[in-house]
């Protein structure tokens, strides 16, 4: 099935049976893919012993350590070929993951995040407040996942207004001209995790400016490290912000994604939990021998995407822990699988972009 196709496909709309048989088929094919047109990727697969002419179902196929992308060139395409390469968060010293992107899987990621977002605040473009500086935009050094992020997520904004001055400081006079002007509309934020704590949040709370965002939807995401250090927990995270701005704790939706599998994101519903989207799913592996975990199990997260097609990220391991609570079951009504972080795994790197950013503190 092209990806075209498979991106019509309403998000959460496919049964267990469909899911299963639409994944399977666009892994599969990626899989081929990858191992005639990537030579590390097929000489990993056959030091796995994969029989690409009889390939298991995708929660049997081999996983990439999504640490390898820091370590090698993985790519599936021509370099002539590549229009973007993306490259994950990371403090200084630390290497980063380069992912690279032709025309094709740039487009897809978009479509995929579109369709997703959509789902949550709608498919008409609303005013925008994106809680973060624009000198992320502005200064190359500073781009990566994290101005990458706002950037994607930009594009669902009619009219775009940052909250925090080039000194991460709050911009007061230009959000209230901003929410003056959209008086009574839908407002779509945007923001890292730590970084709507510490520069949104607690600002307003020192300067005692109340804006009205009653009517406003957050999506944030990019790591809880440091926030748990501050014994912050997302109840109380959504608490803080309804009472500092009026945010009802229901609009605000954490999310989990990596720069390795851009595009397909993990949305918290209503109800708190991530939710897996057609076009993704979440798999949990017992760390002593990489068996699948239970229900309710504890064990590291593996993600598989219908997405990467220029990079041979479609099967990853990821460094964090988690557990499935459920599938098809959520009290949201959203079926597929719903899951929750636990954390990294110890000893992995600092690596979302709320928490490198907050590393520096």
């Amino acid at each position: 099935m092209d990806i075209n196709e498979i991106l019509e496909i309403a998000p959460y709309s496919l049964s267990k049976e469909q899911k299963h048989s639409l994944l399977n088929e666009r892994l599969h094919e990626l899989t081929r893919k990858h191992y005639e047109q990537c030579e590390p990727y097929r000489r990993m697969m056959d030091a796995m012993g994969l029989d690409i002419q009889n390939l298991p179902d995708y929660e049997q196929l081999p996983f990439l350590p999504v640490r390898l992308f820091k370590e090698f060139e993985l790519r599936s395409v021509p370099k002539e070929e590549v229009v973007k390469t993306m490259t994950s968060s990371g403090t200084t010293g630390q290497q980063v993951s380069r992912i690279f992107l032709d025309r094709e899987t740039s487009s897809a990621q978009q479509k995929c995040l579109t369709k997703i977002v959509s789902h949550f605040i709608g498919t008409k473009r609303v005013p925008m407040l994106i809680l973060d500086s624009s000198a992320v935009i502005k200064n190359r050094n500073m781009f990566s996942a994290r101005g990458a992020g706002i950037l994607g997520f930009s594009m669902f904004g009619s009219k775009r207004q940052y909250a925090l001055d080039e000194n991460m400081e709050l911009d007061i006079e230009g959000m209230k001209n901003f929410l003056e002007e959209h008086k009574g509309e839908t407002i779509f934020m945007f923001g890292f995790t730590f970084m709507v704590w510490q520069h949104f949040y607690k600002k307003l709370l020192e300067t005692g400016y109340k804006p009205d965002l009653s009517k406003g939807v957050l999506i944030h995401g990019g790591g809880w490290k440091k926030l748990v250090n501050e014994k912050v927990s997302p109840e109380e995270y959504k608490a803080c912000l309804n009472d500092a701005c009026g945010i009802l704790p229901e609009n605000v939706h954490d999310y989990y994604g990596m720069v390795e599998q851009t595009g397909c994101i993990y949305m918290e519903c209503k109800c708190g939990h991530l939710h897996a989207s057609a076009f993704s799913d979440v798999l949990i592996r017992r760390p002593y021998d990489f068996s699948l975990a239970e229900i309710g199990e504890k064990g590291l997260i593996e993600v598989v995407s219908v997405l990467p097609g220029s990079y041979p990220g479609h099967v990853l391991l990821t460094e964090d822990e988690g557990m499935i609570l459920g599938e098809d079951d959520c009290p949201c009504g959203m079926p597929g699988k719903y899951f929750k972080i636990e954390g990294r795994i110890k000893n992995a790197e600092i690596r979302g972009c709320s928490d490198t950013y907050a590393a520096k503190f």
